[in-house]
C-alpha cells in the first residue's frame, strides 16, 4: 500500500489509541473512546489504566475480536487473549506482529523488568511501530518500519526532544506522535516534535476523532 494512502486509514483516538482500517482494523491501546468502529485486532501494551482500560475494551472489541498483550494485562481480560512478552511474534487475522520492549530508563513509571510492550506490524505490506509507554531505548535502532507512532509528553514518556532522537534512530518513512492531550503532554509537544524533524523525517500530526 502507498504510504500516502496508508495515513488516510489511520485514525487518533486520543493518548496512545490508534486504530488502522485496513483490509484488518487493529486497535491499539484504546482509552477513552468515543466513538469507534470495532476491531478485529486490539494490540494492549501494558497494564496501566490508560492502556488497558476494561471500559473502552468492551466498546470497541467484537465476539471475535482477539487482543494481544503481556501477561499482567491479560489477567484481567478474558475471551479470545495471546500473551506475549518482548522477542515474540506471531499471526493474527492476516497480520504479523512482533513484540518489542517498551520501559523507562530515567523514571521508574515503566520498569524494564516488568515487560512491557511495544508492537510492530505489518498490515497490507506496512510496517507499523506502536512505541507504547517508552524512552528512547537502544533496541529501537534495529526497527525496520514505514510508519512510527511515538509518544512525545514527557513525565511518563519521552519528552518531544527525546523522542526527535528516537525518530532518527528508528528511521521511519513517517513519524506520528502520540501520549498528548489526555493526561500530559498538549498539542504543542507534537508541534515541537515535527518542526525538529523537518527536512529530515515527514511528521504528521493526526486530529483527534
Amino acid at each position: 500500500m502507498d504510504l500516502k494512502e496508508a495515513v488516510k486509514k489511520i485514525h487518533w483516538l486520543g493518548h496512545d489509541c490508534i486504530r488502522l482500517d485496513g483490509s484488518t482494523v487493529v486497535i491499539f491501546d484504546p482509552f477513552q473512546v468515543k466513538d469507534s468502529k470495532p476491531a478485529d485486532l486490539i494490540l494492549i501494551s501494558h497494564d496501566h489504566f490508560d492502556h488497558n482500560s476494561p471500559e473502552d475494551l468492551q466498546k470497541v472489541r467484537k465476539s471475535d475480536s482477539v487482543i494481544v498483550t503481556d501477561k499482567s494485562s491479560a489477567e484481567k481480560i478474558s475471551g479470545d487473549v495471546r500473551v506475549v512478552a518482548p522477542g515474540d511474534k506471531l499471526s493474527v487475522k492476516g497480520v504479523a506482529i512482533e513484540a518489542h520492549p517498551a520501559y523507562n530508563t530515567d523514571k521508574e513509571f515503566h520498569p524494564k523488568d516488568a515487560g512491557m510492550l511495544s508492537f510492530v506490524v505489518t498490515l497490507d505490506g506496512v510496517r507499523y511501530y506502536h512505541a507504547g509507554d517508552t524512552d528512547f531505548i537502544p533496541e529501537m535502532a534495529g526497527l525496520d518500519v514505514d510508519i512510527a507512532f511515538l509518544p512525545v509528553s514527557g513525565t511518563y514518556v519521552m519528552t518531544a526532544d527525546e523522542a526527535v532522537l528516537a525518530a532518527k534512530a528508528i528511521k521511519p518513512k513517517i513519524a506520528i506522535p502520540m501520549h498528548y492531550g489526555a493526561i500530559v503532554g498538549s498539542e504543542e509537544d507534537a508541534k515541537k516534535f515535527k518542526k525538529a524533524l523537518e527536512g529530515q523525517i515527514e511528521v504528521v500530526v493526526l486530529p483527534k476523532e
